[in-house]
């Protein structure tokens, strides 16, 4: 499944993300290790802020 990795918004692939991060439930995927530490860092700040919004690529 195509993913957004919300630090640096690369499209990747879930099953190749190189990294995760769990938060609030909900798994994150990330293009490398820098960007996942990053969100880590400070979720709120990459988190979209709009409702209905998704992370994941539709089609």
């Amino acid at each position: 499944m195509k993913v957004i990795d919300l630090v640096c918004k690369m499209e990747i692939e879930s099953t190749t993300a190189s990294d995760t991060f769990v938060h609030q439930g909900e798994t994150y995927y990330f293009c490398m290790t820098g960007c996942k530490n990053a969100f880590a860092a400070d979720p709120a700040k990459f988190l979209p802020k709009k409702k209905g919004f998704s992370f994941f690529k539709k089609g």
